[in-house]
């Protein structure tokens, strides 16, 4: 098992498509390096931004192998490993297991509906075999819900290390920390939502799994380091603007175009989803692409603009580093000129 505790912000990586509607191996490991430049604490592959429904399961390891063979130890990899049985998600820790990886990140059994007696009796199962640390995975929008009292029943597994918690309820996160941390101090406790990062963090919280964070990883390391630090006023204000910015790109198109679009804009070649678009949300992004264009482009994030767009002069800084006035001037203009669309 692995000793180092899982912390920090996780990037969910997206997935690059070239032409053909393959993995761009290639583009994957040029945008795993930038994240790994830009600070992130770990990589995430395989979670929801990364669309891991869309891939096969050979394809799914493809990804994780590309991952972990750019990476190269430098960060923690939690793969997701969240197939449809035990047999599957086993077969995928032991390779995610020889790839490197510090854990698998698994929901639980989707689909068919099961008692929490079942859904303990599952991972219980997962962690009596798996030669990979487990972190449980809660998206209850998607899965069975990992229950409270069901985690603190796990609790007593050392295969499970941790819980990423995507239920985007803060109470009951809260509720989690107050009933674990006494029993695991070294269980990691990470929050799936940038919207409740910084309240989650100052109430103990380990870190997250944050989508954003592969777009400004800038922005998001930021918020995490201040908060860390104590320096909740300007943490604070961090927050609310990331709040606005999630909004913008999660309601502006279909989750996850609007990541993509905006991992365009960071200089990446994401190509075509493999999710067939309708003709209005086709519309609905390209609105994003180009408000989010012009607004990286302002600020020093990408060189061109959008041509008819009227953007002001990019920002400079010497060290590359932005402040918190500066990061609020991006979301606002996001927001400002999104409203100007509708």
């Amino acid at each position: 098992m692995s000793t180092a505790k899982l912390q920090g912000v996780f990037t969910p990586n997206l997935v690059p498509l070239d032409r053909a509607g393959n993995i761009n191996e290639a583009e994957l490991r040029r945008y795993v390096e930038w994240l790994i430049e830009k600070g992130v604490s770990g990589l995430y592959p395989n979670g929801s931004t990364g669309e891991f429904t869309r891939f096969s399961p050979e394809e799914r390891r493809q990804i994780i192998q590309i991952v972990a063979s750019q990476t190269q130890g430098r960060v923690p990899i939690l793969a997701g490993a969240a197939e449809a049985n035990v047999r599957d998600t086993l077969s995928a820790c032991e390779a995610y297991a020889q790839m490197g990886c510090a854990a698998a990140a698994i929901c639980p059994p989707y689909y068919f509906k099961l008692s929490q007696e079942s859904v303990a009796e599952y991972f219980a199962e997962l962690a009596r075999r798996s030669p990979l640390d487990i972190v449980l995975y809660n998206i209850p929008q998607f899965a069975n819900e990992i229950g409270i009292d069901t985690v603190v029943r796990l609790a007593d597994y050392p295969r499970i290390v941790g819980i990423k918690d995507s239920s985007r309820d803060l109470p009951r996160f809260l509720n989690l920390i107050n009933r674990i941390r006494p029993l695991r101090p070294d269980f990691s406790l990470l929050i799936g939502t940038e919207e409740i990062l910084m309240p989650a963090l100052v109430m103990g919280a380990d870190g997250g799994t944050i989508a954003t964070s592969g777009i400004v990883p800038e922005v998001v390391m930021k918020l995490y380091r201040l908060t860390r630090e104590g320096k909740l006023d300007e943490a604070r204000r961090i927050q609310f603007k990331l709040l606005e910015l999630i909004n913008v790109m999660l309601f502006g198109a279909g989750f996850p175009e609007g990541f993509r679009a905006a991992a365009g804009l960071r200089g990446f070649v994401m190509g075509t989803s493999r999710q067939p678009l309708s003709p209005k949300e086709k519309c609905d992004l390209g609105a994003v692409r180009q408000t989010l264009h012009c607004i990286l482009s302002e600020h020093g994030f990408v060189a061109d603009v959008p041509q008819g767009s009227v953007c002001g002069p990019p920002f400079e800084s010497g060290d590359g580093a932005l402040s918190t006035e500066q990061i609020g001037k991006i979301v606002a203009e996001v927001i400002r000129q999104m409203q100007g669309n509708r």
